[in-house]
């Protein structure tokens, strides 16, 4: 997640060589070589962010490719049984049809039935060529139909190659940033562990900072304490996820992305939202931050590339990223964007 870290002047540290041999693997030929433990952990954050905006994207398209798939199959579906009913109609149309010839236009059995009455028998006569005009533009109106399903059919199975295509793109972009982070995190590790001492310690400080200054705001002054029963129900799946690692598009049962996370936490308290984070802030109920309670999703970020499940207290529970597990952490630790509440 990105955060924009206070200068450190005064920690800078001898980790030039190793921060240097990190933006191999990191930094874009535009981006600055970092030297600081402060400047490495600025890039991580940058580049973890573009790991999410991928993963948010990858997620989203992913989503109109299951979508897309049901509309194939339910139109599909369509067509085979108007031309189910088509084969039937035309089927009773010509039986119809030689009965009326044999019988002189009306069928045996029906002249049997009136014989001693020839003004029914007329009547029948009438109603008859009435059914068969009726069931000609049945079958006219069936193969319309059929017609107009079938290129909706080939449509949606043209679109549905379009999504999939557009997914092994999204793929790829995310395969390419997931080395590069995999690299980052193998060079972080590299670190003396001094160093690794005092970049997580100063990971701590800057979240404890923006917390702080959250807080001192007094925005959780008028905030809920108790959620609705279906975010008491939320809150208790998060909290049992805890521990679980953080994967790229999964949405459980044994690990989870950030948006995978609180999608499925409501879905357990029998709330379908939607699956990524950015159509979670565009499509669900927004309330003020300061109206906030338990089950509430706190979204962060100006592009809406992750949320969390609020759970009281100024704390939150969330998948952070690669490498991390779904834990508790400070509600105002990033920066939020709002909050929405998919039970208004």
């Amino acid at each position: 997640m990105r955060r924009t870290p206070r200068a450190h002047g005064h920690r800078t540290v001898a980790v030039v060589t190793t921060a240097l041999a990190l933006t191999a693997a990191l930094h874009q030929p535009a981006s600055a070589e970092p030297a600081t433990l402060p400047e490495v952990r600025a890039e991580l954050d940058r580049l973890y962010h573009d790991a999410e905006v991928a993963t948010e994207k990858y997620n989203a398209v992913d989503g109109e490719v299951t979508r897309q798939k049901k509309r194939v199959s339910t139109l599909k579906a369509q067509v085979m049984s108007t031309e189910k009913k088509l084969t039937r109609l035309t089927e009773l149309a010509g039986v119809a049809a030689r009965t009326q010839y044999r019988g002189g236009g009306v069928p045996a059995e029906v002249q049997f039935v009136l014989a001693d009455n020839f003004e029914r028998a007329l009547d029948n006569a009438s109603l008859a060529r009435q059914a068969h005009r009726g069931t000609n533009r049945v079958m006219t109106a069936l193969a319309k139909t059929q017609e107009e399903l079938r290129t909706r059919s080939d449509d949606a199975d043209d679109e549905l190659k379009r999504l999939r295509k557009n997914r092994r793109s999204m793929g790829s972009h995310r395969t390419t940033i997931q080395a590069r982070i995999d690299e980052a995190q193998k060079m972080e590790s590299r670190l003396a562990e001094k160093q690794r001492r005092e970049l997580a310690a100063l990971e701590r400080e800057t979240a404890d900072e923006a917390q702080a200054k959250w807080v001192e705001s007094g925005v959780l002054d008028t905030a809920g304490t108790e959620g609705s029963s279906a975010g008491s129900k939320a809150v208790a799946f998060a909290t049992r996820e805890l521990g679980k690692p953080y994967v790229w598009g999964a949405e459980g049962p044994d690990s989870y992305d950030c948006s995978g996370l609180t999608s499925q936490a409501w879905l357990a308290a029998g709330v379908a939202i939607p699956r990524t984070s950015q159509d979670q802030w565009r499509l669900l109920h927004r309330v003020p931050v300061a109206d906030m309670r338990p089950g509430d999703l706190i979204i962060y970020n100006a592009d809406a590339t992750h949320v969390s499940l609020y759970i009281g207290d100024g704390r939150m529970i969330h998948a952070p990223r690669p490498g991390r597990s779904v834990t508790v952490a400070p509600a105002g630790s990033l920066e939020i964007l709002g909050v929405v509440r998919p039970d208004a």
